[in-house]
This record gives structure tokens, C-alpha cells and sequence, in this order.
């Protein structure tokens, strides 16, 4: 009947020291999540447990651990797809702002192609008119006037090309956006725990 006598405090040491291993890794795990909080780094189990010396098992096992890692993953995520959002909207508003002025730009260079075209054949009606009357130098002048018009023409027409490129481009970032917008939507409304092993 020794045995068991000498046995107790033994198994009532050995307790004791698991006890206090316990104590000292869940103080770990906290103070491995304070200090990825601070450092604005991502939280999951993994680097929870890397920075805490401690087990994926132990961090799944221990209530404590686990209630304050999955807390810390929770809120981090919210706090990250929050930040992704916020800066995905600023993109999207400069990006929708691009393409509303590259459509007014549109719009005022084809209103001014299309009165340039009616004063060049305006001019050109004139010259037909009063060509008899007029001298060597009016048709000189007219007729300078009319080539400096269609070089003013080909210049927006060109302006024209080129903001209907910009235009093409600008919704075409739009359409980027958008899907990034949806990918990242999707990411934010997924577990946040994704480092979970299923089961």
C-alpha cells in the first residue's frame, strides 16, 4: 500500500507543472496576438503559433487560446475587408471620374468637329458665291482661312480618336474594378478562418 501513497504527490507535481505550462502558453498566445495587432500583421493559427511557440493543437484544444485567436482572426479580418473596400471604392470613384470626363471631352469634341465642318461649308459656299467679285488677295485669304480649318479639323478629329481611347480604356478599368470589387466581396463574406483544417 506504499506504492499509491508515494504515487499522489508525484501525480499531484506533475499536474501542477502542466497546469503552469498551460498558464505560460496561453500568456504567449496573447502576447503573440498583441504584438501581430500591433505590427498590423494577418492573424491565423499558424503564425499565432510560430510567434507563440505553442501547437495548432494546443491553440484548437485549450478554450482560452482558441475563443481569443478566433476573436483576433474575426476582428482582423473585419478590420482588413473593411480597408480593401474603403480603398477599392476610392479606385472605383477616381476611375468613374475618369470616364465621365473622358465622355464629356468626347462630347465637346465632336460638337466642335461637327461646327467647324458647318463654318467650313459656310466658307466654302462663300467662295462659290462671290468668287467673280472678289480679289486675287479675299481668295488667297478665304482660301487660307478654309486649309487652316481643316487642319483645325483633322487636330480634333485626331483629340477625338484619341479621348475615345482613353474613354475605351477608362471603362474598360471599370469593368476591372468591378470583378475585383465582387472577387474581394466574396473573400470578405468567406470564413475568416480559412486557416482552419476542415474537420
Amino acid at each position: 500500500m506504499t506504492t499509491p501513497t508515494s504515487a499522489q504527490p508525484r501525480t499531484a507535481a506533475a499536474l501542477a507543472a502542466r497546469h503552469r505550462s498551460t498558464v505560460a502558453a496561453v500568456e504567449r498566445v496573447h502576447d503573440a496576438l498583441t504584438r501581430l495587432r500591433r505590427e498590423q500583421a494577418r492573424i491565423s493559427i499558424a503564425a499565432v503559433g510560430r510567434r507563440a511557440g505553442v501547437s495548432r493543437t494546443f491553440l484548437y484544444d485549450n478554450p482560452e487560446a482558441r475563443a481569443a485567436v478566433t476573436a483576433a482572426i474575426a476582428a482582423g479580418g473585419e478590420r482588413r475587408g473593411q480597408t480593401l473596400a474603403q480603398q477599392d471604392n476610392e479606385r472605383e470613384a477616381t476611375w468613374r471620374e475618369r470616364a465621365l470626363n473622358a465622355e464629356d471631352a468626347l462630347k465637346t469634341a465632336h460638337a466642335e468637329i461637327l461646327a467647324q465642318r458647318t463654318r467650313i461649308g459656310e466658307l466654302l459656299g462663300q467662295l462659290r458665291d462671290l468668287e467673280a467679285e472678289w480679289t486675287e488677295d479675299a481668295v488667297q485669304r478665304m482660301t487660307t482661312e478654309n486649309t487652316t480649318l481643316k487642319q483645325r479639323v483633322r487636330l480634333l478629329t485626331t483629340d477625338n480618336r484619341t479621348l475615345d481611347e482613353r474613354l475605351k480604356a477608362a471603362r474598360s478599368n471599370l469593368r476591372f474594378q468591378d470583378r475585383r470589387i465582387a472577387d474581394l466581396e466574396a473573400q470578405i463574406a468567406a470564413p475568416a478562418s480559412q486557416d482552419h483544417p476542415s474537420g
